[in-house]
């Protein structure tokens, strides 16, 4: 079987990589014979997965301007609002592809939560027009994120694998009789465990991560976690790790946490460390599998912490954050949403509950997390089952 993963933008995104990283570590595992080639908006980001048997260019391609395929583009979006011929080129690394496929995985788990994506829209059509198997792989989708036109194209899909119960039964509302739950197969990701860092309090760690993603949605979150620094600080004996998970242009978590760093450091000799910002995301995991407890705005490192059973605090921005602390404890537990995370005594107070009930969140952890992990191979045996 070949397994075609696109709708992905590289690696810089530690959590998009965990996605390709474990999805096909997974589908190796459990399928035999099974080949996964990756299209990639980065390749050059991604040759650092090696279970992957090709990567591909995937990258967007430019329509030269008064080319013959400019001026047949703008005839057809101007006079029949077709944009189907313009997207088909601006595509046309990951369509190349198609023919060679027997299944394609849209593996952009949130990609259907930004707006409208004529782009994937077209690609997915095109899958479906030369008799391929298309799968939507570990999403997340807002109710606020539906449109006609969205549901048009999830319509498509032979198979939607929500990776938590929020997607899912928002989906089936909307009369998807194709959609599946699973979770997300970052939670199998192995870690790997380096060196310990000069300041590495063992057993008295708590990680801290923050994006600048959730700064645009929330300028004054910036003080807020400032003020939870201090009071970490200030109220416990732990070391703060500022942990970064995306190193992308303009959406770099290393530079913001590289300022709160540099603000505290000198201050508190010895209580504050940065993390470097060239891990993978599997040292990344090593490091905050490690941690006694862990505080995150990115969905991935939040993940990293969960499946290593170490209680987190989710500077939640969307509807994954609380579908998969909903699905782990039964209740969106710790989950900060977008309009609280400025509160500085909401987030003081979410720490001090976290650290209160350290043992029975460790607890319902330990209970939890192996069928979390069961549920991401589900995602596995549903994908074996469409080919059959």
């Amino acid at each position: 079987m070949n397994i075609m993963m696109f709708a992905h933008d590289g690696s810089l995104n530690r959590g998009c990589e965990a996605i390709v990283r474990s999805s096909t570590h997974i589908i190796k595992e459990k399928i035999d014979g099974a080949k996964v080639y990756l299209a990639s908006g980065k390749p050059e980001t991604d040759t650092i997965i090696s279970k992957l048997d090709a990567i591909y260019d995937g990258s967007t391609c430019e329509i030269n301007k008064y080319s013959y395929d400019w001026f047949l583009s703008a005839v057809k979006v101007k006079l029949f609002k077709d944009e189907t011929y313009a997207l088909g080129i601006i595509h046309n690394n990951i369509v190349k592809h198609i023919p060679d496929m027997d299944v394609c995985l849209s593996i952009g788990g949130d990609n259907y939560c930004y707006g409208e994506q004529p782009g994937w829209y077209e690609v997915n059509r095109r899958v479906k027009a030369q008799g391929k198997k298309l799968v939507l792989w570990g999403c997340s989708i807002g109710q606020e994120d539906m449109s006609e036109r969205k549901l048009k194209d999830l319509k498509l899909f032979d198979l939607i694998l929500a990776r938590e119960s929020l997607t899912y039964h928002m989906l089936q509302s909307h009369g998807l009789s194709n959609v599946k739950l699973v979770a997300d197969s970052a939670f199998t990701m192995d870690k790997e465990e380096l060196e310990l860092p000069r300041g590495w309090q063992e057993g008295n760690m708590v990680g801290l991560n923050f994006s600048p993603l959730v700064l645009s949605k929330n300028s004054q979150s910036r003080a807020a976690v400032r003020d939870l620094i201090a009071h970490i600080i200030k109220t416990t004996p732990m070391t703060i790790a500022f942990t970064p998970h995306v190193m992308e242009g303009g959406n770099n978590d290393y530079h913001i946490l590289h300022s709160y760093y540099e603000e505290f450091k000198s201050k508190n000799k010895g209580r504050v460390i940065l993390l470097p910002n060239y891990l993978n995301a599997m040292q990344y995991k090593g490091y905050i599998s490690r941690m006694r407890f862990f505080i995150g705005a990115r969905t991935h490192a939040t993940i990293a912490a969960y499946s290593n059973c170490v209680p987190t605090m989710v500077l939640g921005y969307s509807v994954k954050s609380k579908g998969i602390s909903k699905d782990i404890f039964g209740e969106e537990k710790l989950v900060l949403g977008i309009d609280e995370i400025s509160n500085s005594q909401q987030l003081k107070a979410k720490f001090d509950e976290m650290v209160k009930e350290e043992a029975s969140i460790k607890q319902r952890l330990r209970v939890s997390i192996p069928h979390i992990k069961n549920m991401s191979y589900k995602a596995v045996e549903y994908l074996d089952q469409l080919v059959q």
